[in-house]
This record gives structure tokens, C-alpha cells and sequence, in this order.
């Protein structure tokens, strides 16, 4: 009898349930699922003795990227270093920073222009050539691996650019590359899908359909002109994407972030949003994975409130991603830092921990893409605050147009009709170091630092995986040169894509600089978290009452150890007027406290460890 291999013991697990979901999607679709085990098994007979042996290792501990020393930062690496070689000679900053998780921003082939930074590909098989190559990304990988750090990369699965091969042959009329993507005669069809699908840029990028004159030919675009939707109702677009998924897991990426996901399915008469089919995708991505390559991580980029994306989670018995964006918490922090006031922050907070404890959000102040006031304004009424005006205030808050805000950010999407926008900048200038500096300010430069460091110590205090953006750990400031270059000057996402600013990084090794205090404050929190083991995914979690507006207090307890935080989320002197008693340690100043009554220094941070 033939031995079984390490593969069709894999695929002997999952097999049965593979091919049902994969056939009651396409019907018919015998044929295309054994093309797609016999990819799968080529992409298993490639995969590296290094990566195999990874792999075994994190089937053997499932849990490895939940410990409390897991932080992220992600970044472009052509902003952070020029190159994946130039990413791979800076490691040992990276390290320094405490990071254990390396999110490079879209690297893949995407054109000069119309590329949305990286996330319109059209080469899911090269490196964009500025960058390095396929090669490049491995070593990079097998370097990350030896300080065990790991790869994430994004992975553009909704659609293509109009510059990739399908895209250049279905233009060019080729019907099977036409049936890669949703091509439409005249605009009957196109008409109806626009009665229920809503527009993502309803300013900059109207409608979910483009208008080909060399074709004579409508194409979906849900996301703008240049972003080609891919047809999921064809097994082949399945088949070779999770073939592309596959090679960039086999080049040493360990997790593989699914950018837009609740849109790859679209279906007439449907909002084309987070549809079942979807679901059956990314469980099926899921048990693929777990077959050619079990090490890798599926991060789900899901924009809506927690308990909304939980279905993205999966069950126990089937699971799909195993991590999810917080997304809607970081647009609450911030609403938070512009009020005062922390009532929806705590509901949210509320929510969130009433969720399994098996669930991994990863939490972040900061990231490449602008804020989007998401809200919860039904919930936000009860405070009499109005989605319009609110969003209004705090566009001008941030912007630096209301009165006694230092913050310095850019508006994005900015709808003058009905009065929508979504806001850019660095954590540092929206916390008004920039502002600060401008006005030589020290106090106000210190507060801004205060602030800064508050929130981060805010999102470390979450459960799951703290997610630094590059440049925040030394406090960058916004970049406005990027409307002196044509290709960038109408995208004000740029302002906080800037170039890392080396010169300014050596600033963290001089006392009394703001660069000194963040660097080494986060390195600070960083270390107390992955000290204490009340910081684990595992931990209760839950909301205290501070009895002032600005305060928020979150309990973390687990195997007896307990711990008290509180944030001070206004410019003042406060005290958390709190009942968590019992004699405490502040991690953070030194100082013993009781759990009672807690003096709290404007933007000031608690974290309160109870004594044995």
C-alpha cells in the first residue's frame, strides 16, 4: 500500500467539504475542482523544506501569532527603505521597534499611474520592478523568519487594473478573458445592478460601471475606472487566484491580508455586499491554506462595526479568517480625542468584549488609508449629535478649523453637495504636534506627545494585535510634498505616506526630544504587555464606570491577575471617580495606588496592576 503524504492527509481532512462548497458554487463544476487539487498539489511539491518545517511547527502550536508580544507595523517599503533589499538591511530597526509582524503595503506590479498605491495590480506573479523582485521578497521573508518575524502582504482579490493580461486581452475582445470579468453590450443590465449596489467614491470615482469606447463595451468598476472587478461565478478566476495566493504564500509570506473582501461576489438585485457566496470564497481559501501551506494567516479586511464582521470569523467547526480589522474603533478613538467624551468608545468596547475570546482583532490609530467617520449615529443620537453636523465638526477639528485644535490634517473625498469627507494624517500632527511645532509651542508640543502616547497605550490595552503605522513610533509629521508630483497631487492619502525620515529616527536616542519620548514610550508599553500575561487574548475584558465624560476605564483579568486602566482622554487634571479597590501598582509612573479615586494628568494613562 502507497504511504499517504503529509499533502493527501491534508486533503483526505478536507476534501469532502472542499468539494461540496466548491460544487454547489459551480454547478457543474467536477472538472474545475480537480484542476484546482492538482494546483494545489503542484504549489504543495514546490513549497521549501524551511516553509514545510515552519508549517509543522504552527500546526503543532495553532495559537502561535495570539501571544502578547505580537505587534505589527505596516509600511511602504519604498517610502521606509527605497527596496525590499533596502527593507531587509534595516531589520535591525525594525526589531528595535519591538515588531514581530511586518505588513508591506501592496509591492505587487501595478502601473506608473491609476495603480490606487499598489492595490491595482497587474502582475499578481512580479514584484513592481522599483521594488526588487519575486526574490527579493523571499530573502526578505527568510530573514523575517531566522528573527521570527512575520510577512504579511496584501492580496487584491476583488479586482484587477485595466493594464493586467486578462484585462488587455478581454479589451481586445478575447471572450474567455471576457468571462474573467463582468463585460455588458449596452447599459440594460449595468442599469439594474445601479438600482441596488451603492458607490464606494460616489465624488471622485461615480457609479459601479466604466464605459470602454475602443471595446464598445461596459465594464464593472466598483472601485474606480482603472479596477476591473474579477467574475468569482467563473471557477477559472477562482482556480487562478488562489493560484496566486499559493506562489506568494510559497515566497515566504506568512499572512495574506484579503483586501475588500465582502465585495468579490456580485449577484443582480443584491447590494453585491457581503453576499453568502463570499463566505463559501474565503472558507474554501481557508481549508486551501490549510492543506499546501497550514502556517499562513488570513486577515480579513472587512470595513464595518465589530459585531457586523464577526460572520467573517467563521464558526469553530468552519472557520475562515483568523483575524479581522478593527476598523470601526479607530474611527471611534478619534472621534473620542475630538469630543472628549468617551460614551461610544466605552459601547464599542462593551460590544467587543462580549465576543468570543477565540476571536483576534487587529487594532491600529493609524493606517495607509484615510479615516472614514463610520459611526454609530443611531446610537449617537441618544446624545443629540446628528450624522451631518458631526461629521462636519470633525473634519474641521482635525483639519485645525475649529477653535483651539492644534490637530493639522487633510480632507479626502471631500463631497461639497452633502457635506461628506473622510480625513487624512499622521496619528502625530492629528494629535497636534505639528500644529505645536508650527506655533513653537512646547507646552502644546508636549500635550500633543501626551496624547499621542495616551493612545497608544489605549490600543495596546485592546485585545488582539496592536498594529503600529510606520513613522509613528517617532512621531512623523505630515508630508505635503506630494502634491508637487502629478501622479499623487489629487489623493491626500499621500500626506501620511510620506518618506520615513531617517534623520528624524535618530532623534529617539536624544533626550528631551519628542522622538525620544514616543520611541521609547512605546517601547515601553510594548514591554509591559508582553511581561504580563493579563494582556493575552484570553483575558476578561470589560468597561468601568470613571463617572466623567473624558475618562475611560477598561479591566483586563485573567488567572488571578488583574489590571486597571484608565485614559484621560481631555487636556485637563480629572479623577477617575472609579470602584475597582484593592491596593495597585501603576506600571507606567512607579507609583502604588488604590483602585478608588484615581488622579488622573491630562491626556494621562493608568495602567493599574493589582498586588498579590
Amino acid at each position: 500500500m502507497a504511504r499517504e503524504t503529509v499533502f493527501n492527509r491534508r486533503l483526505n481532512r478536507h476534501r469532502d467539504e472542499l468539494k461540496w462548497l466548491y460544487c454547489e458554487l459551480y454547478e457543474g463544476g467536477a472538472e474545475y475542482f480537480e484542476e484546482l487539487c492538482r494546483i494545489m498539489e503542484q504549489r504543495g511539491r514546490e513549497r521549501d523544506a524551511k516553509l514545510k518545517r515552519l508549517d509543522k511547527k504552527r500546526e503543532e502550536n495553532p495559537e502561535w501569532y495570539k501571544g502578547n508580544d505580537m505587534v505589527g507595523m505596516m509600511m511602504y517599503t519604498d517610502a521606509f527603505a527605497g527596496n525590499l533589499k533596502g527593507v531587509k538591511k534595516k531589520l535591525d530597526y525594525i526589531e528595535e521597534c519591538g515588531v514581530r509582524c511586518l505588513h508591506l503595503m501592496p509591492l505587487l506590479d501595478s502601473p506608473e499611474v491609476d495603480n490606487d498605491g499598489g492595490y491595482a495590480v497587474s502582475d499578481f506573479t512580479r514584484v513592481k520592478k522599483s521594488l526588487g523582485t519575486m526574490e527579493d521578497l523571499k530573502d526578505l521573508a527568510d530573514e523575517c523568519h531566522r528573527r521570527d518575524i512575520s510577512v504579511c502582504l496584501d492580496f487584491v482579490m476583488n479586482h484587477t487594473s485595466q493594464e493586467h493580461e486578462w484585462a488587455v486581452r478581454a479589451r481586445a475582445g478575447e471572450q474567455e478573458y471576457r468571462d474573467r470579468y463582468f463585460f455588458f453590450d449596452n447599459w440594460d443590465i449595468p442599469s439594474q445592478y445601479e438600482k441596488t449596489c451603492p458607490q464606494v467614491f460616489p465624488t471622485t470615482a461615480p457609479g459601479n460601471f466604466t464605459w470602454l469606447e475602443d471595446a464598445q463595451q461596459y465594464v464593472m468598476t466598483t472601485f474606480y475606472p482603472y479596477q476591473w472587478d474579477l467574475n468569482y461565478r467563473n471557477p477559472r478566476v477562482f482556480n487562478l487566484m488562489a493560484d496566486n495566493l499559493l506562489n506568494l504564500a510559497n515566497h515566504g509570506v506568512d499572512i495574506l491580508r484579503i483586501d475588500a473582501v465582502p465585495y468579490i461576489w456580485k449577484e443582480l438585485g443584491t447590494s453585491c455586499r457581503n453576499l453568502p457566496q463570499v463566505h463559501s470564497i474565503v472558507r474554501m481559501l481557508r481549508m486551501i491554506c490549510e492543506v499546501v501551506c497550514p502556517g499562513i494567516l488570513l486577515l480579513g479586511e472587512v470595513v464595518m462595526e465589530p459585531a457586523k464582521v464577526v460572520p467573517y470569523f467563521g464558526t469553530v467547526e468552519k472557520p475562515e479568517c483568523h483575524m479581522l480589522y478593527n476598523v470601526t474603533t479607530m474611527a471611534s478613538i478619534w472621534h473620542t480625542v475630538a469630543t472628549g467624551n468617551v460614551s461610544l468608545l466605552r459601547h464599542q468596547m462593551d460590544v467587543i468584549n462580549s465576543l468570543p475570546r477565540e476571536y483576534v482583532f487587529l487594532n491600529y490609530l493609524r493606517c495607509h488609508d484615510d479615516i472614514g467617520w463610520g459611526l454609530e449615529y443611531a446610537w449617537l443620537k441618544q446624545e443629540n449629535i446628528e450624522e451631518v453636523p458631526h461629521k462636519k465638526f470633525l473634519n474641521a477639528y482635525f483639519t485645525g478649523n475649529w477653535p483651539g485644535s492644534m490637530a493639522r490634517g487633510e480632507l479626502y473625498n471631500d463631497d461639497p453637495a452633502s457635506g461628506d469627507a473622510r480625513l487624512c494624517g499622521t496619528t502625530a500632527s492629528l494629535c497636534g504636534l505639528e500644529g505645536a511645532l508650527d506655533q513653537q509651542d512646547k507646552a502644546a508640543a508636549d500635550r500633543a506627545v501626551d496624547c499621542d502616547l495616551m493612545l497608544h497605550a489605549c490600543m495596546m490595552t485592546l485585545s488582539g494585535i496592536p498594529m503600529l503605522y510606520s513613522g509613528d513610533e517617532i512621531g512623523q509629521l505630515n508630508d505635503y510634498s506630494y502634491k508637487e508630483n502629478p501622479a499623487k497631487a489629487a489623493d491626500s492619502r499621500y500626506v501620511h505616506r510620506g518618506q520615513f525620515r531617517w534623520r528624524t529616527a535618530a532623534n529617539r536616542g536624544r533626550k528631551g526630544t519628542a522622538q525620544y519620548r514616543l520611541f521609547h514610550g512605546i517601547s515601553f508599553l510594548e514591554e509591559l504587555r508582553k511581561t504580563y500575561r493579563v494582556f493575552l487574548n484570553a483575558a476578561a475584558v470589560r468597561t468601568s464606570d470613571t463617572h466623567d465624560p473624558a475618562l475611560l476605564c477598561l479591566v483586563r483579568e485573567l488567572d488571578g491577575q488583574k489590571l486597571t486602566a484608565v485614559f484621560n482622554f481631555s487636556g485637563e487634571r480629572k479623577t477617575a471617580w472609579i470602584d475597582e479597590p484593592g491596593s495597585c501598582t501603576d506600571l507606567l509612573s512607579g507609583e502604588t495606588l488604590e483602585g478608588r479615586n484615581v488622579p488622573m494628568p491630562p491626556y494621562g494613562v493608568r495602567w493599574m496592576l493589582y498586588n498579590e
